[in-house]
């Protein structure tokens, strides 16, 4: 069984950073993939960035590239997500997710095991 337990979400004005932490535990391998979702109200949760923690390939979703970069500290079995030059459509709930196994569409959220139970972030202009 994962756990997934996300933190440092809040409130920040446009063109602000914030870092998100989702602190894993459980049966973590190197073969698992880990990822961010977001959801905004009346809209359907979205992949925002993923990462293999055994080799570190990542991909973004084009809306936020070159603004935000996801990361895995082994050491500390904790998922990261650096948040810069945030925009007020980065509004939502935030949430990470994992899975065992690397998949062609790693923004499908159906294909994900393991949830957190989110993290607001709200960015205001």
């Amino acid at each position: 069984q994962v756990r997934l337990v996300e933190s440092g979400g809040g409130s920040v004005l446009a063109g602000g950073s914030l870092r998100l932490s989702c602190a894993a535990s459980g049966y973590i391998v190197g073969g698992y993939i880990m990822g961010w979702f977001r959801q905004a109200p009346g809209k359907e949760r979205e992949g925002v960035a993923v990462i293999s923690i055994s080799g570190s390939s990542t991909f973004y979703a084009d809306s936020v590239k070159g603004r935000f970069t996801i990361s895995y500290d082994n050491a500390e079995n904790t998922l990261h997500l650096q948040m810069n030059s945030l925009k007020p459509e980065d509004t939502a709930m935030y949430y990470c997710a994992a899975r065992l196994g690397w998949i062609a569409k790693w923004d499908a959220s159906y294909e994900y095991d393991y949830w957190g139970q989110g993290t607001q972030v709200t960015v205001s202009s």
